[in-house]
């Protein structure tokens, strides 16, 4: 067991909600005062949680092979290492705002890379619901039971997932553009893990060198894996909509003019994302919603 002090505010369901990838994720239960979460680390599977005693002071508690790594990484992990201290929000009214409403919304850091990237590949160019139902079947049917008392599930291990065909995805919803990419993902784990050793431009162009791993995906995997605050997630359909609506009354944005306006917040441009779409900004909607089709039923 480990305890440990965060100063200042700490909204764990903000900070950890990246680490949920559908209502019911089998590796993660979050909840106002606490977390438990299964993981792949370097030194083997592992169940990690952390409670939140009083104000400021939080219980760690693993078990597993990975267990001494997960308690060293459980600061990091709930954002204690998060470090905003020369994040300037005045910029911008409404970031100011924003930042004013959510101080205990902190950048976590997981550690890991491959905890992020499958969940990630599977929400490409699908809707959040058709992505965390693929997420739930997946790890039910290919992840292992979680060291620990608590009934989690471990993600798939890349070594079961590239031994998959592709066809064997489409009865989780993932057509084969996207298992396909699990699968390239799969066999060069070892070397996503790497990435987060590396400065971010460094660790961008390493993940994007994946086939089917583009600015979009990296940047979601580095920002929950590696705590970049900088990491924007290019690409997204709707964030681009949003900033430009936040931040210049548009209703409609480009990722360019996105970039163009996150730019005085260069450093934390994945920060000020994070803290928007938090105060609930929603852009105008226009037409018709995106039709769902249930790829295992093709």
């Amino acid at each position: 067991m480990r305890r440990f002090r965060v100063p200042g505010e700490l909204d764990l369901l903000a900070t950890l909600r990246p680490l949920v990838h559908s209502a019911q994720d089998p590796t993660i239960r979050l909840r106002r005062d606490g977390v438990v979460r299964a993981s792949r680390t370097p030194e083997g599977a592992g169940t990690v949680e952390i409670v939140r005693e009083s104000a400021g002071t939080y219980t760690a508690r693993a078990w597993g092979p990975g267990a001494d790594w997960l308690l060293d990484g459980a600061p990091a992990l709930v954002g204690g290492e998060d470090d905003c201290s020369d994040f300037d929000p005045s910029p911008h009214p409404a970031v100011a705002r924003a930042a004013h409403g959510r101080p205990g919304l902190r950048l976590g850091r997981s550690g890991v890379a491959w905890d992020a990237v499958v969940p990630t590949i599977l929400a490409q160019r699908v809707t959040s619901r058709e992505a965390a139902r693929s997420w739930t079947r997946l790890v039910r049917a290919h992840g292992e039971p979680a060291p620990g008392p608590y009934d989690l599930r471990l993600q798939p291990a890349p070594e079961r997932l590239a031994s998959l065909p592709y066809w064997a995805y489409h009865r989780f919803g993932v057509e084969r553009a996207r298992a396909e990419t699990i699968v390239a993902a799969s066999r060069c784990s070892r070397r996503l893990e790497q990435a987060l050793t590396l400065p971010s431009a460094e660790a961008t162009a390493r993940l994007c060198a994946v086939r089917g791993l583009g600015p979009w995906t990296a940047a979601l995997v580095l920002r929950i894996a590696a705590g970049d605050a900088d990491q924007v997630e290019v690409g997204d359909f709707h964030v681009k909509n949003q900033v430009a609506w936040a931040l210049a009354g548009e209703p409609r944005g480009t990722d360019e003019r996105m970039l163009e306006l996150l730019a005085p917040f260069a450093g934390h441009r994945g920060r000020v994302v994070r803290l928007l779409l938090a105060t609930g900004v929603r852009a105008p909607a226009f037409g018709a919603r995106q039709r769902i089709v249930a790829i295992e039923r093709l």
